[in-house]
């Protein structure tokens, strides 16, 4: 028995409204592992025998988020709680979705169904932990292992390998030997998979605190074979033995180019349907290493890894470098930086063109407000409006 408080107080509410209306309900899967291993629990999952249409009925506030596959979204004190039917499954034709689902009442039923046994751990409100499958044992021994066939787990869906891959990553266990040659035999099938799923897994890979493990495993399995990017450039070697964890995509996909610049950041967003947000991002960071291989720490660089880039730009040093930067010295730059951004210079087009009245428009305007930009960042002139045009006055534009 353990003790429930934190954040499986509230949660409490939803289980025994369920149970009072009677019906069976359980704490299950990621938050029970994380709570025996003492790690900060994440999202609460809750599994129930109560059909999603009792759950609608019992509660104010509920989204119906996945309801054909019984699984319903309860909103209560500002938190969402996944509460998902006791549920047995048909065949995996598509490889993600069972093309069928059957309601149950029996947890045992539903737990089976699950990917491995430290996922397969239910909970009651008092704390009483269902472990039908040895995951509490597997915790203890740092294993992670399927429930039942892991060919069969695997082939259900093949997004099940890459999350053991994952989890490895984030939690330092290594894959039974059962569950390796499960792997072996089906990983042909990731290449199956659809690529948004693969690149939300391999982010999170990248990001365990026990990254270097995790990619082990993907040279070793030769799980490289099957997914986008990796296929053609096998780039886990060049890295792998100074890996360290990189907390987004953009960090990871500036790190595969830097190690190989043959791979083009445009091309590992397109093959990983990533966002412009995370395009760009990864853009700057390589920016930003360019410039700082030249010029070392100074203040433009602090300027080009502006709001939050900073640390991000560290972690990829200390793996391209294999060596500690001085990131306290990009963090002071930062703080003395005179501008944020270019919006805050007191200077702009419209007062150059003034100046140049009769030079016809063109690049030239922008190439000499970067130019004062970069003059501003480095602390070569103030930020003041006559300052900045009695340089452009002894620094006029070249004429064509």
């Amino acid at each position: 028995m353990v003790d429930l408080t934190g954040p499986f107080k509230d949660a409490l509410h939803i289980i025994r409204t369920i149970e009072c209306a009677g019906h069976q309900a359980y704490f299950v899967g990621g938050c029970v592992r994380d709570l025996i291993l003492n790690r900060t629990i994440g999202d609460i999952d809750i599994t129930t025998s109560a059909t999603p249409d009792v759950i609608q009925g019992l509660f104010a506030n509920v989204i119906p988020v996945g309801i054909e596959h019984g699984t319903v979204i309860v909103r209560y004190n500002k938190t969402s709680y996944e509460v998902t039917t006791f549920r047995v499954e048909g065949e995996y034709s598509d490889g993600r979705h069972p093309d069928s689902v059957s309601f149950i009442d029996q947890l045992d039923k539903d737990l089976e169904r699950r990917d491995f046994t430290m996922n397969a751990l239910a909970m009651n409100k008092s704390g009483d932990i269902v472990d039908l499958f040895g995951g509490k044992a597997d915790l203890k021994k740092r294993v992670i292992r399927t429930v039942g066939d892991g060919k069969k787990r695997f082939k259900e869906d093949p997004l099940r390998i890459l999350r053991a891959l994952r989890f490895s990553s984030q939690l330092g266990f290594d894959l039974s030997t059962e569950t390796i040659q499960a792997i072996v035999s089906v990983k042909a099938e990731i290449e199956g998979l659809a690529v948004e799923r693969i690149t939300k897994e391999l982010e999170k890979l990248f990001a365990g605190d026990h990254v270097k493990m995790g990619l082990q495993y993907v040279s070793e399995l030769q799980i490289e074979e099957h997914l986008p990017v990796f296929q053609t450039y096998s780039p886990v070697e060049k890295f792998l033995h100074h890996i360290k964890p990189l907390h987004s995509l953009a960090e990871v996909i500036c790190l595969l180019h830097q190690m190989n610049p043959d791979i083009d950041i445009r091309y590992i967003v397109k093959a990983w349907k990533c966002s412009n947000h995370t395009w760009k991002t990864a853009e700057r960071l390589n920016e930003a290493l360019e410039y700082g291989k030249i010029h070392g720490i100074d203040r433009w660089l602090a300027y080009l890894l502006l709001p939050d880039l900073h640390e991000a730009y560290c972690r990829l040093m200390d793996i391209i470098n294999s060596n500690t930067i001085d990131c306290t010295l990009l963090h002071k730059l930062k703080a003395e930086l005179p501008i944020s951004s270019r919006q805050e210079m007191l200077i702009n087009g419209n007062d150059i063109i003034e100046m140049y009245p009769t030079r016809n428009r063109g690049p030239w305007i922008q190439k000499k407000l970067n130019e004062l930009e970069k003059q501003i960042v480095l602390g070569n002139i103030n930020n003041e409006k006559s300052t900045l045009k009695d340089w452009v006055k002894w620094n006029p534009p070249e004429v064509n």
